[in-house]
């Protein structure tokens, strides 16, 4: 039998990347009644750890409909005082139950020893991008991993403060991460909308080109092989007394820039599984959809 044969120099079509969105409470009964063309739903695991109850029920209906990524805002693998141990215990034992196509969480610290105690801040808090602090966030992501029996991804983090660091000792971000993944065996979870932040923080009166081309430079040092899963959110403005910042509330739709980076992100890494994440504020279901949609044709437009 004669198999057809492509036409020399025949480009093929660009691939589609999986497509998620939050799974937020006021869209937990639409998705379960009237099943949507979703590729994935992301829940945040710290929402899910109670033995049993109504969250976890729900949760399990999802995982029959859809694949389910646990996102975690509080393991603090940065942290110098390490992985909580009931934290990490639940974790497993929700990953266990799920099956999640990926797990992830922030390179970011909360916890720390205070006058004898172990305290948690309960927020996302910025690492110094040094070789000591490498060292911590290497040893916390292997004993999760180990204790998983799984990789993990680790997400950049969108930081409104930062570590003052030598200049001899300081690392370039995306080289932090990269190291990271090359020590540990972790996958990256790169947030566009967090770099995008970031970018635009560090001068806000910079023009906006120059914020986009900044974070293009950042996505350029990143190896494609390395990242797991993309997200996309939006931000907002604040002005005060204290003055002007842009903040990550994931309260609006994907701004342009972010667009723009998206695409760049995709030439470069290739077609990622992509969540839109919306935590405030949060719209009706035909609204995520359609963010949704528009990143799908992104990854469809790639070259």
């Amino acid at each position: 039998m004669l198999l057809p044969v492509s036409a020399p120099n025949t480009p093929s079509a660009p691939a589609a990347c999986d497509v998620g969105i939050g799974w937020r409470q006021p869209h937990y009964a639409s998705l379960l009644q009237t099943p949507r063309a979703i590729d994935f739903l992301e829940v945040h695991s710290e929402n899910f750890f109670a033995a049993g109850g109504a969250a976890l029920a729900v949760l399990e209906r999802g995982r029959a409909h859809y694949p389910i990524s646990l996102h975690g805002v509080g393991l603090a693998l940065g942290s110098a005082a390490g992985v909580d141990d009931w934290h990490l215990q639940q974790l497993a034992q929700l990953v266990r139950r799920v099956d999640p196509v990926r797990v992830s969480d922030h390179a970011s610290f909360a916890r720390a020893r205070v006058d004898g105690n172990t305290i948690h801040a309960s927020d996302l808090l910025p690492i110094p991008f040094n070789r000591q602090a490498l060292d911590v966030l290497c040893n916390n992501v292997q004993r999760v991993q180990d204790r998983l029996q799984r990789p993990i991804a680790v997400e950049n983090l969108s930081a409104y403060i930062q570590w003052q660091t030598t200049a001899e000792d300081a690392l370039a971000e995306p080289f932090f991460l990269m190291e990271l993944t090359r020590r540990s065996g972790c996958a990256l979870l790169i947030d566009v909308n967090n770099i995008f932040v970031n970018a635009r923080n560090a001068d806000l009166k910079a023009p906006l080109d120059v914020a986009v081309a900044r974070c293009r430079t950042w996505l350029d040092q990143i190896d494609g092989a390395a990242v797991a899963e993309i997200h996309l959110a939006g931000h907002c403005y604040q002005n005060d007394v204290h003055g002007e910042i842009v903040i990550d509330d994931h309260s609006d739709r994907v701004c342009p820039e972010v667009w723009q980076l998206y695409r760049h992100a995709l030439q470069r890494l290739g077609p990622v599984p992509t969540l839109i994440e919306w935590d405030t504020a949060i719209p009706e279901l035909d609204v995520l959809l359609d963010e949704a949609a528009r990143a799908r044709a992104c990854a469809l437009e790639r070259a």
